[in-house]
């Protein structure tokens, strides 16, 4: 945790409210993403017993499964939940754009340009925490390798044709989903905390109704009393005002209602269906509700500079996906190869470096919590000295002096960068830094770069006496590593080259069949 967090949530309990962590939103929201709230059974991890999904905030569509140990019933809910999402998540695939992109010739090894399509949108998920992120990737799990009756006739519970399908879509998002930035999946508890510190601790921040009544208490109480009614009131039935789905329901309610009411469906008596799904949408409209409340309240904050950026890159994967979906590939294995693994991990290495740098560049209030860090700093420009490099053909490089009241962590010869008003990052080196005696420093930077071609640079590339500045030493694009093997090329001492054919269907497990 940052200092100027630890700081934000001291004054969050001291003013009674939620503070503020950003002054932009730095994850993309949908005009219209699909919301889905799931409920599962406390007996058996991950049953499904319940879930409202849906784009419009009036019209959620409810599915139950009555009997959580009926396999038929939990398969009509896959198949419900299919033909809920499957029409939302396809409505974006065809409608595309042409845009040229360098690609390796795997022939002859050389970049050529190429037009490809990119898909114009894509469709959001959101869920209410990162229980509910953690759910929709078992979902996918157990969905992506059902068979159907078409693919194996001795089926003993052949899926219908779109679960399969339903369930590759749901890894790809919970795959994405690991990538810093990304926001294909988003858990709605997660996306408040990063743009308001409350008085609570982390942990306590994934329950929704607390985290919001922080955000926004009611008239007249503190964000901590709001927020231990959400978490602990109780009605005079005993049950909890604000349910938690998350996606595990509240023990009390299941002892008191949703136990009785399945004995009865058991039983066979009329009305004990609509009765239980009567009992699963009470617990599940106060959370679908408080999902569209946060989404409103992030509504409120202007999007940040580079979130169409990484936005984009999440239109990219999102048509990568639905090309390997036409071609006839078969669904994601249960475990990547090494290769696989690694260029995983590298690229959510540099989504992350990529992430901290872009929403420092567009949020002062994130840059502040970097300068605390000693890892930028601010100022004004007291000189500037033209100097030239010493080559055959002279560039200039400039030294520029700012004294900042910053304590940046620099010495000589320590690279930074500034943000220049096209958006490049101009490269500079630090060659001194000297305390001015008034409780700031005096920090001399030679300009590297960013100043044209030409003898002279260009006009504004170089700061003037009296401008505000801010150098970060933190590069603003951060590059990934060297390339790594193909998977044919794996060395035996990380699994060889992967097997011929198609990998085999994963094993059955309990987990599974949910």
């Amino acid at each position: 945790m940052s200092l100027i967090t630890t700081l934000a949530r001291m004054e969050a309990v001291r003013d009674g409210r939620a503070r503020p962590l950003a002054t932009v939103r730095h994850r993309h929201l949908a005009a219209r993403p699909i919301v889905l709230v799931p409920l599962t059974t406390a007996g058996e991890a991950g049953a499904p017993l319940g879930a409202l999904v849906g784009t419009d905030p009036g019209a959620p569509r409810l599915l139950v499964v009555p009997q959580p140990r009926d396999r038929d019933l939990r398969s009509a809910f896959l198949a419900g939940l299919a033909d809920v999402m499957l029409p939302e998540i396809e409505a974006y695939a065809d409608d595309v754009s042409y845009e040229e992109r360098k690609e390796t010739d795997p022939a002859t090894g050389e970049r050529t340009t190429v037009e490809v399509e990119l898909c114009c949108d894509a469709p959001q998920l959101l869920v209410p925490s990162a229980a509910g992120v953690e759910y929709v990737r078992l979902l996918g799990r157990s969905m992506r390798f059902r068979r159907t009756a078409e693919q194996d006739p001795d089926a003993p519970h052949p899926a219908p044709p779109r679960v399969p399908l339903l369930g590759r879509w749901l890894t790809h998002y919970g795959e994405r989903a690991r990538v810093p930035g990304s926001s294909l999946l988003l858990s709605l508890t997660q996306l408040l905390a990063r743009h308001w510190a409350t008085g609570q601790s982390v942990l306590e921040d994934q329950h929704l109704g607390a985290l919001l009544a922080w955000i926004d208490p009611p008239a007249g109480t503190t964000g901590a009393e709001a927020a231990l009614r959400a978490e602990t009131g109780r009605g005079p039935d005993g049950l909890l005002l604000h349910p938690p789905a998350g996606p595990a329901t509240d023990p009390a309610f299941d002892n008191a209602l949703l136990a009785p009411a399945v004995a009865r469906y058991d039983a066979g008596l009329p009305g004990a269906e609509a009765e239980i799904a009567a009992l699963l949408e009470s617990q599940l409209r106060p959370v679908w509700d408080a999902v569209w409340q946060g989404i409103g309240l992030l509504r409120e904050l202007p999007e940040g500079a580079h979130v169409a950026e990484r936005w984009k890159r999440d239109r990219w994967s999102y048509t990568a996906h639905r090309d390997r979906l036409r071609a006839g590939e078969p669904p994601q294995p249960r475990r990547d190869d090494a290769v696989t693994a690694a260029r995983k991990l590298a690229a959510r290495e540099t989504a992350q470096a990529q992430l901290d740098a872009q929403e420092a560049l567009d949020d002062p209030l994130v840059m502040a919590g970097r300068r605390l860090a000693g890892e930028a700093f601010a100022g004004e420009v007291t000189a500037v000295e033209m100097a030239w490099s010493e080559a055959r053909v002279p560039r200039p490089r400039p030294l520029v002096t700012v004294r900042t009241d910053d304590s940046p962590y620099v010495d000589g010869g320590a690279r930074a960068h500034r943000a220049l008003p096209d958006g490049r990052s101009q490269p500079g080196e630090v060659v001194a830094y000297a305390p001015d005696g008034a409780g700031g420093a005096l920090v001399t930077v030679r300009l590297t770069g960013g100043m044209g071609r030409g003898k002279e640079p260009e006009p504004g590339s170089v700061p003037e006496p009296g401008d505000r500045v801010c150098w970060t030493l933190f590069e603003h694009a951060p590059r990934g590593g060297p390339d790594l093997p193909d998977p044919e090329r794996t060395p035996w001492t990380h699994g060889g080259p992967p097997a011929e054919g198609p990998e085999a269907p994963d094993v059955v497990t309990a987990e599974d069949y949910l």
